[in-house]
């Protein structure tokens, strides 16, 4: 789409030399002599820029620059005036506008200061675009995705939410098995009750059963006081055992008796406390191996495995690289309370090729750092670690024995990132740095020179 521009200047022949330059230029040109004839235009149409003169009988160009702010806060405002002074510039870009340029100006000075303006109207809205479509696929408790296996394992997990039965999720490290186990919990009906996590590898088995179970006033020195377990603390809502197969097998043999009892004995206690509690588990191990070499109980596996949800590596879903990024950097330019905005399309590109071996975490990491060192609105490639910079890169691919030209590469190019996206032109547009008319216009230069079209 052709972008829009409103001029306004009360010297007919300089209004009518700029609009017959920003038409050669390709743009949709709307030109008044008057301010209030431009503030009609703005209530009536939309545009991406105005240009506007800043001494104007009636309305002036001040008039101009706030009522566009109040109708179309989205449009950027360019003074052009023959009365330029500090003051008149300084309140100018105070209210809002974009650039300030005096006359006499040179037309390249003009055209550059119009494509800079719709660079940043076009990226705002990009930027919007990619926003909606965070909020598209966001799912739960944080888990954003467009990926068709995620989305799968989603509908399990709405289907399965509202049962009492255990779910075991398993996955590579970093991959968010914590945020299906709280989106199983928020789904279910023990919602409104307490839902606590343990991590069993961080602990040692003494310390894990006491945890656990809790124990009873003197049942060991430094008991001094009855101490409920988080099994009994969890009682009518949910229980989430982080790697579950680091226990040790004593503690395996507990957890099975809570499992089909629905009891806990605390430590030093003699009476089992009934407990109404939902255990889901995780690990990032191959279970069933460890359930052969004897490190973990098969009985206490299939209690805990009644469904699994098997979490694929972020390798695997690259098309979710881009909307993950920009929901990690809302997150964080929000947090750290800076003006960072938007990713560069190198950046895009290079987590693109880059395999992931920490998963989602690390992309989290990797942009909670960026948004940290960006020193302006966008994070860039200088913002990442070395490691990430020197494992990126698209290798060139010969075309029937000779190097492709650069509109085949460029085609390539555009076919692959399509691929990783599966087919979302918002985003690959995104990975791409340009805007989703532009990879329109590609796409359909490449049909038409598809033969047979």
């Amino acid at each position: 789409m052709e972008a829009r521009l409103l001029i306004v200047d009360d010297e007919e022949i300089a209004l009518r030399n700029l609009q017959h330059v920003m038409e050669k230029e390709g743009y949709q040109v709307s030109a008044t002599q008057s301010g209030a004839a431009a503030v009609a235009l703005l209530e009536q149409q939309g545009f991406d820029v105005v240009l506007t003169d800043l001494r104007m009988e009636g309305v002036d160009g001040m008039d101009v620059l706030k009522k566009s702010r109040e109708l179309q806060p989205e449009a950027e405002v360019i003074f052009i005036t023959g009365y330029a002074t500090a003051e008149s510039a300084v309140q100018a870009l105070k209210h809002g506008a974009f650039y300030y340029i005096a006359k006499p100006f040179r037309l390249d000075e003009v055209r550059k200061v119009v494509a800079e303006a719709l660079a940043k109207v076009r990226l705002r809205r990009e930027n919007e675009d990619l926003r909606r479509e965070i909020e598209h696929y966001r799912d739960g408790d944080g888990i954003v995705t467009q990926d068709v296996e995620m989305q799968r394992l989603l509908d399990m997990a709405r289907q399965i939410a509202p049962t009492d039965c255990s779910v075991l999720i398993t996955g590579e490290s970093g991959t968010g098995k914590e945020l299906f186990a709280k989106y199983l919990h928020r789904q279910s009906t023990r919602a409104d009750g307490p839902y606590t996590a343990i991590n069993c590898g961080a602990f040692s088995e003494q310390l894990l059963t006491n945890e656990l179970f809790g124990h009873e006033k003197g049942a060991f020195t430094g008991a001094t006081a009855l101490k409920k377990g988080l099994i009994e603390v969890s009682s009518g809502g949910t229980l989430f055992l982080d790697e579950v197969t680091e226990m040790a097998p004593s503690m395996q043999v507990k957890l099975l008796r809570v499992l089909q009892e629905k009891e806990v004995l605390r430590v030093g206690g003699t009476r089992p406390v009934k407990c109404d509690v939902r255990v889901l588990a995780a690990t990032n191990r191959d279970v069933t191996e460890a359930v052969k070499n004897g490190s973990f109980r098969e009985d206490l596996y299939f209690r805990l495995n009644v469904v699994n949800l098997r979490i694929p590596p972020l390798a695997q879903r690259k098309g979710d690289i881009p909307l993950l990024a920009q929901h990690f950097l809302l997150k964080y330019a929000s947090r750290m309370k800076k003006p960072v905005t938007r990713i560069s399309s190198e950046v895009l590109a290079l987590l693109m090729d880059y395999p992931f071996p920490g998963n989602v975490r690390e992309l989290e990491n990797l942009i909670e750092r960026g948004t940290a060192m960006a020193q302006g609105d966008v994070i860039e490639a200088t913002h990442l670690p070395e490691t990430i910079r020197k494992a990126g890169g698209y290798s060139l691919r010969k075309i029937e024995g000779r190097l492709p030209t650069l509109e085949e590469q460029e085609q390539t190019y555009i076919s692959r990132v399509l691929e990783e996206v599966k087919g979302n032109q918002t985003v690959a547009a995104q990975i791409l740095g340009i805007n989703r008319a532009s990879l329109w216009r590609k796409l359909k230069a490449r049909r038409e020179e598809e033969p047979g079209t």
